[in-house]
Parts: C-alpha cells; sequence; structure tokens
C-alpha cells in the first residue's frame, strides 16, 4: 500500500511539474513546441500520457499535440538513458570510421539494431546526420560533452569511465 501511495505522489508531482510548464506559457496552444521542449528537459522523452496531459490542460486534439511531438525529429517518444551518446554517421565521419564506433558502442553496451536505451537506462545510442564538427570526425557527443577524433578504444576508454562514476 505504501508503495501505491509513493507511486501517486511521484505521479501527482510529475504531472505538477508539468502544470507548471503549461502556466507558465498561460496554457497558450501557439507554444505547444515549447511547453514540450521544456517538458522533455524534464523526462528525457515525452510519456505518451504526458502528451494526453498536455493536450487536455491546452483544449487541444491528442491527434494534433501527438502529431507535433512525432514530426520534429527533436522530440522522443521513448525513454532514454542517462546519457545519451550521439554518433555522427555523415559523410565525413562515415568515411574515417563512425560505423567502427556505432559497433564497438553497441558490443559493448549490448544494444540491438531494435534495442538503443541499456537496460539500466544509463545510456542510449543514437546515430545521427551530422552533428557540424566535420574537422573533427569521427565525432560523439555524450550529452552535451563533444569527442572528437574518436577511435573504438577511446571510445571505449570514455564508456568506461562513465560507467565507473556511475558505481
Amino acid at each position: 500500500m505504501d508503495t501505491q501511495k509513493s507511486t501517486v505522489n511521484q505521479s501527482a508531482r510529475q504531472f505538477g511539474q508539468v502544470l507548471e510548464i503549461i502556466e507558465k506559457y498561460n496554457r497558450d496552444k501557439t507554444r505547444l513546441i515549447t511547453i514540450l521542449q521544456e517538458v522533455q528537459e524534464e523526462y528525457r522523452y515525452l510519456p505518451q500520457e504526458v502528451l494526453t496531459y498536455i493536450a487536455t490542460a491546452l483544449r487541444m486534439p491528442v491527434a494534433e499535440v501527438y502529431g507535433v511531438a512525432t514530426f520534429y525529429a527533436h522530440f522522443s517518444l521513448e525513454a532514454k538513458g542517462k546519457y545519451v551518446i550521439k554518433v555522427c554517421d555523415g559523410t565525413a565521419c562515415h568515411v574515417k570510421g563512425s560505423t567502427k564506433l556505432i559497433d564497438a558502442i553497441t558490443k559493448k553496451l549490448n544494444l540491438t539494431a531494435e534495442k538503443h536505451t541499456t537496460d539500466d537506462m544509463l545510456f542510449t545510442l543514437e546515430a545521427v546526420s551530422c552533428l557540424g564538427a566535420c574537422g573533427l570526425a569521427p565525432v560523439m557527443v555524450i550529452n552535451e560533452q563533444v569527442y572528437g577524433q574518436v577511435t573504438a578504444q577511446k571510445c571505449d576508454e570514455i564508456l568506461d569511465g562513465i560507467i565507473s562514476s556511475e558505481k
């Protein structure tokens, strides 16, 4: 019973944060993208129940809110890990071996083509088209930290550092 009460209280707090964001923008449906961005910062993704809550609070059809959330690549409907690893697979990075990085990360973190987030929710791997740092190819970004001229070995060391800091 205490676990259920704790879950309800946590859920109320989380929706409370969503409501604060909505109120901050005066429930203005023209600010939907900004609201979604701030909510995603809070959750690290946009859960279905939160999209429904936003639609209700803004008096919009759920399909319209969902349509905006799925149209923009910046938004994610899937939970992401604490550390989001973005590996550039643009032309310069690809030529300089970004696929080796992707393969090394996939193997190290036990990920697959269908599974992009580790079971412990620590890491999410994303291959992206361009990170705008072609001179540093191959490039990966972990959260806001940029790593240039990354080899599979350097990548392994970076991930080991993060893993040990989390223990």
